[in-house]
């Protein structure tokens, strides 16, 4: 349903090297960098994913309320993106585990990257 999602960044250098980080582990890989966005996608699916300078010229906010969430190929890639998130400069909303009362099982793991916005990272087995 979703064909691209979009975050504003203040520092594209400082969010490209989160963003490889994080992404490796879950398989999505840079595709384009220009000097206004940097688009993401994983081999086969057809979303995609943009970092992006605001066009308005005004400093990237984060929503208080709003996440985007990656799905992973298996908890040890959840693992894996968290500690690469926060090996990135990234902050720590929830280390990875278990969500209780979710079926399936709900494993997950979340961060806010360089620019506050929060991102979660999951499988469902």
């Amino acid at each position: 349903m979703i064909a691209y999602s979009t975050l504003g960044v203040d520092d594209m250098d400082r969010a490209i090297r989160f963003y490889d980080a994080a992404f490796a582990p879950l398989g999505a890989v840079r595709r384009e960098t220009s000097p206004t966005w940097t688009g993401y996608e994983r081999e086969g699916e057809r979303a995609r994913f943009f970092l992006t300078r605001p066009f308005d010229r005004e400093p990237a906010t984060y929503g208080n309320g709003t996440m985007l969430a990656f799905q992973a190929p298996d908890r040890a890639a959840v693992d894996a993106f968290h500690a690469a998130a926060l090996a990135a400069g990234g902050a720590c909303e929830g280390p990875p585990g278990v969500r209780e009362g979710m079926n399936p099982v709900f494993y997950a793991a979340y961060v806010r990257d360089c620019d506050g916005n929060k991102l979660c990272a999951f499988v469902r087995k």
